[in-house]
């Protein structure tokens, strides 16, 4: 039997969260949820606070949810009675199923071109680039890569503005994540990629979509670190935090290639200069820095 529940929104400053919620699951005897954010980032440190937040509780039917939307809402005018500021709104609710706990999030996830040759989908949206885009299909949340955050869009277009020729040398993915740059890579013509991750699951998760994308031959999926690897790379993608860019700089300027490409991302705007500062005394120049709201690119060549 397909069992119903009432998902019960309300909406409420940031600061009275934490109290509202405890008080929430109490009420409910289930999971409560702050709302889903559209980011996908390393950590919770870089995603910015909101002043308004949506708390989210689920009722079993059959209950009296009246009753409860009515607790909610005094609930609500009690935590909120001190931002004279705030007009607390009556909690929202609906009726879902079962089948919408599996299904109803995946409204949120469209193909989404990038630069000019690449079209991310997700499994289930998989559709013709009758203008000649390259496919990559993914399945998101099980690994970091969507194409959805700048960060993963600023290192798909400097991709797509670099390979416009085949490329012999080999291309290291570091902090591959979903596979997702490695497998854009793999569709632009390079042949030789290196996908490495510290996460297990991410390793697991990128190579099952190479796989998926047909690449699982030109891109190798490993946890092997980065002292580990042989270096002579034409190209070297690195989307990952600041502080851990500048900590591997020594490392990741000595597996490049002459002439080779090093392609830095995950960098705040306020973390542009920390980076630039970190590899300034390495054999290498900025030959290009791209923005996205508050998210920086870095693209360095080494000298030939």
């Amino acid at each position: 039997m397909t069992s119903a529940w009432y998902q019960v929104t309300c909406k409420l400053p940031a600061d009275c969260t934490e109290a509202v919620a405890d008080r929430l699951a109490e009420l409910s005897g289930s999971g409560v949820c702050t709302e889903n954010r559209t980011v996908d980032t390393f950590s919770i440190d870089d995603i910015p606070e909101q002043p308004v937040v949506t708390l989210s509780a689920w009722f079993e039917t059959p209950c009296a949810i009246e009753q409860h939307l009515a607790t909610i809402e005094e609930m609500v005018r009690q935590a909120t009675a001190h931002h004279g500021d705030f007009i607390p709104q009556p909690p929202q609710w609906r009726l879902i199923g079962d089948e919408d706990w599996a299904h109803s999030w995946k409204i949120h996830f469209k193909p989404l071109p990038v630069g000019k040759r690449l079209l991310i989908a997700p499994s289930w949206e998989q559709q013709a680039t009758d203008d000649g885009r390259e496919l990559i299909v993914l399945d998101p949340g099980m690994a970091f890569g969507t194409g959805g955050h700048e960060t993963t869009r600023l290192c798909l277009e400097c991709l797509d503005d670099l390979l416009t020729e085949p490329m012999a040398l080999p291309l290291l993915d570091l902090g591959t994540g979903s596979g997702i740059l490695a497998i854009a890579a793999a569709k632009l013509g390079v042949r030789n990629i290196d996908a490495v991750d510290i996460d297990p699951q991410a390793v697991t998760v990128a190579a099952e979509n190479c796989q998926i994308n047909g690449v699982a031959e030109q891109v190798r999926c490993s946890a092997t670190p980065l002292h580990q690897l042989p270096g002579g790379y034409g190209i070297i993608l690195a989307n990952i935090l600041a502080e851990e860019l500048v900590r591997l700089a020594p490392e990741l300027v000595s597996r490049l290639a002459p002439g080779g490409s090093l392609i830095l991302s995950g960098i705040l705007g306020e973390r542009e200069q920390y980076v630039k500062d970190g590899f300034a005394s390495f054999p290498i120049h900025l030959a290009t820095a791209l923005s996205d709201g508050e998210w920086r690119c870095l693209h360095y060549r080494r000298s030939a």
